[in-house]
C-alpha cells in the first residue's frame, strides 16, 4: 500500500515537472529548415502506375522555429512546385514570415496539391506545450 502511494507521488511529481519545463522552456530548433527530397526515380514510379507517396498533403511551420521549406529535386525529370519549375538536382528555399496555410500545385505529389500550414510561434506558457505534444 505504501509502495503504491509513493509510486503514484512519483509519478504526479514527474507529470508536473515535464509540464513545467515544456511550458516555461523557450522553443527552439537546430535548423529553422524542414527539408524534403524527391528521390530519385520518383517520375519513372509513378508513370508505370506505382502510387508514390513522397511528401505529406499536410506540412505544418512554425514561425520563428522551423519556418523555412526547402525541396531538393534528386530526380531525373523536372518537378514543379508552385510556380518554380525545379530541374533535376536544384533545390527550392521557401521561407515564410505570416502564419496561415498556403496551397500549391506540385507534381511531386501524388495528388498534385500540397498544403503547407504555418502556425504562429507559441507564446504563451500552454501554447508551447501544445507545440511540443503535437511536434512528438
Amino acid at each position: 500500500m505504501r509502495y503504491t502511494r509513493w509510486l503514484a507521488i512519483l509519478l504526479l511529481a514527474t507529470v508536473v515537472s515535464a509540464t513545467a519545463w515544456a511550458a516555461l522552456s523557450p522553443v527552439r530548433s537546430a535548423s529553422h529548415e524542414v527539408i524534403f527530397e524527391i528521390p530519385k526515380g520518383t517520375w519513372a514510379r509513378r508513370m508505370a502506375g506505382n502510387k508514390v507517396e513522397i511528401l505529406p498533403s499536410r506540412i505544418r511551420l512554425t514561425l520563428g522555429i522551423r519556418d523555412v521549406l526547402v525541396l531538393k529535386n534528386m530526380d531525373d525529370v523536372p518537378q514543379a512546385f508552385g510556380p518554380v519549375l525545379m530541374m533535376p538536382g536544384q533545390s527550392f528555399r521557401l521561407p515564410f514570415a505570416v502564419a496561415s496555410d498556403y496551397q500549391f500545385a506540385c507534381t511531386a505529389h501524388a495528388s498534385g496539391q500540397m498544403t503547407i500550414i504555418v502556425e504562429p510561434k507559441p507564446e504563451s506558457a500552454w501554447a508551447r506545450v501544445w507545440w511540443r505534444l503535437r511536434s512528438l
